[in-house]
């Protein structure tokens, strides 16, 4: 079975073709600046095989339209024709209380997904549009829908309610839904397999840590509290979004600077965070470089960074009544073994024995990062979200064609 994995930005395309009876990823790529100057695709092949495509890409249909003639391509291509593809999985950003699992999608499903809009305006608009286009292009192949809040749908009405008036909650669904769910749920599930132990008897404590990075709890093998909220903007210091903030901050700027409701939301989601506190970058390498060469304000973000990650883990160590593993991912969480090292050094109380040496230089690969005598064990694992999604795609087809609903043979 062959499922191409779409994740639709605003302006870009993530993809990838997997092979599943082997898992194999046969192509990857990309394609930015859909609708902007300066379009371009990158598609990198499993033999090596590279292509840079630029010319003007107006909009997310003509976007995949490329990917797929790439695809399918003499010189470039992974398959001979789209009958090869067997099923489309997108990356939904946001499914509110609707979904607590993977979806086939319908034009049921697409309603319910057009409710949810209001909850994440910024990334279920493109998302819907990657489906529309592979539905104008490929109508006859399954698509299904992999939800980044599902997975904290596990979680209990008192770790995930706010204390709002309830009619408030009844009629808007504000709660906290959590995201970056296939990440959590994929490292977490890889770190019992590394360590050879039944996820369902440990208490693990994943950190996804990226430009948008988010901590969570997972007991007995399923999401039991998370960092991020409503949005995606609370919870630890991030790139540019502030993370935790008191709401009279938010309130007091708003009557002091005269801010209306947008300039507000752009505030805390553009322009704090690091690059906020620091005012050198979002990028942590470069405001890491800029606190070596004695930028105090770098210094100072960085120990806040550090310090909220502490603070998640050990409430998180508290919520469950104790931990067995904690899991470094993400772009930083997986190449930075500062932060690494920084996060678990005062530690120690939890049971962590961290191996400072072995930290050194690991930088996006597997590895465990505690000595043999650690009762905690601290691992680094890089995500692989595209392969969750495909798997639930090709799982999800299978439940519905085992209980004789849709037609589909691999």
């Amino acid at each position: 079975m062959r499922i191409i994995v779409l994740n639709c930005g605003s302006s870009s395309i993530k993809y990838q073709l997997f092979e599943m009876t082997t898992k194999e990823v046969l192509a990857k790529g990309v394609v930015e600046k859909i609708g902007l100057h300066g379009s371009f695709i990158k598609n990198e092949r499993n033999d090596g095989d590279k292509l840079l495509l630029e010319g003007d890409i107006y909009d997310h249909q003509s976007g995949i339209e490329y990917v797929l003639g790439i695809l399918t391509s003499i010189k470039h291509g992974s398959i001979t024709n789209f009958e090869e593809i067997d099923a489309v999985g997108h990356r939904i950003v946001h499914g509110g209380e609707k979904f607590n699992s993977s979806a086939l999608i319908t034009d049921e499903v697409i309603r319910m997904m057009e409710q949810c809009i209001d909850l994440a305006p910024l990334h279920n608009p493109p998302n819907l549009k990657g489906i529309f286009a592979m539905q104008a292009l490929l109508p006859n192949v399954p698509q299904v829908g992999v939800f980044d809040t599902a997975f904290h749908q596990t979680m209990p009405d008192f770790a995930y309610m706010y204390a709002i008036p309830f009619p408030l909650y009844k009629k808007y669904a504000i709660r906290r839904y959590g995201f970056h769910g296939t990440s959590h749920r994929y490292v977490s599930q890889r770190g019992a397999e590394i360590i050879g132990t039944d996820i369902k008897s440990l208490k693990i404590i994943t950190c996804h840590l990226g430009n948008g990075a988010s901590v969570a709890a997972i007991k007995d093998g399923v999401s039991v509290d998370t960092s991020m909220g409503l949005t995606p903007v609370e919870g630890l210091i991030m790139g540019t979004r502030s993370g935790d903030l008191d709401l009279g901050v938010l309130t007091y700027l708003m009557m002091k600077e005269e801010l209306d409701i947008n300039t507000a939301n752009t505030l805390i989601n553009k322009h704090s965070g690091m690059l906020g506190i620091t005012g050198v970058s979002s990028d942590m390498r470069e405001i890491m470089n800029a606190a070596e060469n004695g930028n105090e304000r770098a210094k100072l973000g960085l120990n806040m960074y550090h310090y909220r990650i502490r603070k998640y883990i050990g409430s998180y160590a508290a919520a469950m009544g104790g931990l067995d593993m904690l899991i470094f991912t993400g772009g930083i969480g997986e190449n930075s073994d500062y932060t690494r090292a920084e996060v678990v050094k005062d530690l120690q109380f939890l049971g962590i024995d961290f191996d400072f040496e072995k930290n050194e230089g690991v930088r996006g690969e597997e590895m465990i990062l505690t000595k043999d005598s650690s009762r905690v064990k601290v691992l680094v694992i890089p995500t692989n979200e595209e392969l969750i999604i495909a798997e639930d795609t090709m799982n999800c087809l299978d439940d519905i064609r085992a209980q004789g609903g849709y037609k589909i043979d691999y």
